[in-house]
């Protein structure tokens, strides 16, 4: 918690820490974390059902305008309740490599089976315990007297610098230039007989034998925008779109005079479906027709 409160003061940290949450009145934690002048709320949950408990956790979580969760030293088991109003949100870092020792006693274990390496995992936080997509693992060595409590403290050294560094990534996943080409990408090569290569400074998309159908555009002409280009149906569909919605929609330049149409993609929450559909009816208007008359047939039954 100390390490994120701290990594947060840096100027280009892409998280605001808006409040600490415990679950005991008496942890060490919320006197620091008010002393660094953040909000703190003491929870005791002691007499409390589960479910009662975590109903007001998230009242706490939502009236503090939080957008995510890290855990960090909470130890109480989530209600799935709760883990499903926060899921894709709430994270948790785990002494282990996961998906090794999950659970409780992990330095022992990784010692007792004779393992060179152990570490730490930052996991999305998921029904099941410590099962979670894995976002970002530190390796630590373990070095031949280590008990599991040396080997406790330099794990605890990575966890302090993995925690940190992982969260920024995963609050900034959604506007990250290269994790959005990755995510237009599957989308892109998902569709037949496409291959991409860079065209106009930018990675292109376009069908074997047919020609280009999108396009991703990071600060291309330094306009600063990171965007997918696709073909609209022309000038007239373009100019609808960006005047209906002027935020997500735009005229790109070099393409945008052909009736290309820009899809901001670095304004954060994305429909997918919806981008998909967009290459779709783009690799429509590119594919030769032996390939659309296939898709033609398919979509028939």
């Amino acid at each position: 918690m100390a390490a994120m409160i701290y990594a947060a003061k840096a100027s280009d940290c892409p998280f605001e820490i808006v409040v600490v949450i415990a679950n005991d009145p008496h942890a060490a934690g919320l006197k620091l974390a008010a002393a660094e002048g953040v909000a703190t709320v003491a929870l005791d949950h002691r007499g409390m059902k589960r479910a009662d408990f975590d109903a007001l956790l998230h009242e706490e979580l939502t009236a503090a305008r939080c957008e995510y969760v890290a855990l960090a030293g909470y130890m109480r088991l989530l209600s799935d309740g709760f883990v499903a109003k926060w899921a894709g949100r709430m994270i948790n870092i785990h002494p282990s490599l996961l998906p090794k020792y999950k659970g409780l006693d992990t330095h022992l274990r990784a010692i007792e089976a004779g393992d060179r390496v152990s570490g730490c995992s930052v996991h999305v936080v998921t029904a099941e315990l410590d099962a979670g997509e894995v976002l970002g693992q530190t390796e630590v060595a373990i070095l031949p007297d280590d008990t599991e409590h040396s080997l406790a403290d330099r794990i605890l050294i990575a966890e302090h610098q993995l925690y940190s560094r992982t969260l920024a990534d995963f609050v900034t996943r959604g506007t990250r230039p290269h994790a959005l080409l990755d995510k237009v990408r599957d989308l892109a090569l998902a569709l037949p007989e496409v291959e991409e290569k860079t065209s106009h400074g930018s990675p292109g998309f376009f069908v074997t034998g047919g020609k280009f159908f999108a396009y991703f555009s990071f600060n291309h002409h330094h306009d600063g925008i990171t965007g997918l280009l696709v073909k609209a149906s022309g000038v007239e569909e373009q100019a609808m779109l960006i005047e209906q919605n002027p935020e997500l929609y735009y005229r790109p330049a070099y393409l945008g005079p052909s009736g290309w149409i820009g899809i901001r993609l670095d304004i954060g929450e994305h429909d997918w479906t919806d981008i998909a559909e967009w290459l779709r009816k783009s690799w429509l208007k590119s594919a030769p027709k032996r390939l659309t008359k296939l898709i033609d047939i398919a979509a028939e039954f």
